[in-house]
């Protein structure tokens, strides 16, 4: 095994391990009441207070969203266009990054639509008619309307990690970097929706993992049909 190929089985295991080491975390995290918990932080018998506050609401939610649809956009044009550390990678990978981004996006709004899982703002002890049920009880109705599980929103930003997945073979600090805005924006919009009662924690820890399992796994796929037809690496589209 040549020293390119021994780097990226290390990277494959330590992506594997860390995948596994969430996976387990965050179902540990579901067996603890913690999730309800965090709900009585900003919430209270007639509601959440800061549901409709400006920064939380227009700022974090519809001005996230728009921004990050923007990205979206911008991704989008990089394959024909691309600037910065995106000038690193080929066409084709500019191509998955934008196709794995969209995927996350519309998994996330598809297991949505399949759960029963009611948000807390729905719940009778915060004013609505739900009671609580766990997001692993798929079909078992809460009394409310459901589709909360996992965090839409959220999926707004961890829809970028494929990015991450192919910048740290050619550019690891801006990888780096890639990932930690990635988080950062993931984890802010998750927040800002706990805080108006549109999800609980556990909701955006799923999402971002989800996120992660596509972006690892399409770009594991994309790699392996390369090393098995090596014509398929040419990219005459590179700028």
């Amino acid at each position: 095994m040549d020293s390119e190929s021994a780097y990226r089985q290390r990277i494959r295991t330590r992506t594997i391990l860390w995948t596994l080491a969430l996976f387990t975390l965050f179902v540990l995290w579901d067996l603890t009441s913690l999730d309800l918990r965090l709900a009585h932080w900003f919430g209270t018998a007639s509601g959440f207070p800061l549901r409709d506050h400006w920064l939380w609401s227009k700022v974090l939610h519809e001005g996230a969203r728009r921004v990050a649809w923007a990205l979206q956009l911008v991704l989008l044009l990089s394959v024909w266009w691309p600037f910065g550390v995106l000038r690193s990678l080929t066409r084709r990978q500019r191509v998955h990054m934008f196709v794995a981004a969209m995927f996350c996006v519309m998994a996330v709004s598809v297991l949505k639509d399949m759960n029963a899982t009611s948000c807390p703002w729905d719940l009778a002890e915060f004013g609505g008619k739900a009671i609580y049920v766990s997001h692993w009880n798929w079909g078992v109705f809460d009394g409310g309307v459901g589709r909360c599980f996992p965090a839409g929103h959220a999926s707004a930003a961890f829809c970028f990690l494929p990015g991450y997945f192919w910048l740290r073979e050619k550019t690891p600090r801006a990888a780096r970097i890639w990932l930690t805005a990635t988080l950062v924006a993931g984890f802010t919009i998750g927040l800002a929706q706990q805080i108006r009662g549109a999800h609980y924690l556990s909701h955006t820890l799923w999402t971002g993992w989800i996120c992660w399992i596509i972006a690892a796994l399409s770009h594991g796929l994309l790699e392996g049909r390369k090393q098995r037809a090596p014509f398929l690496s040419r990219d005459t589209g590179k700028r």
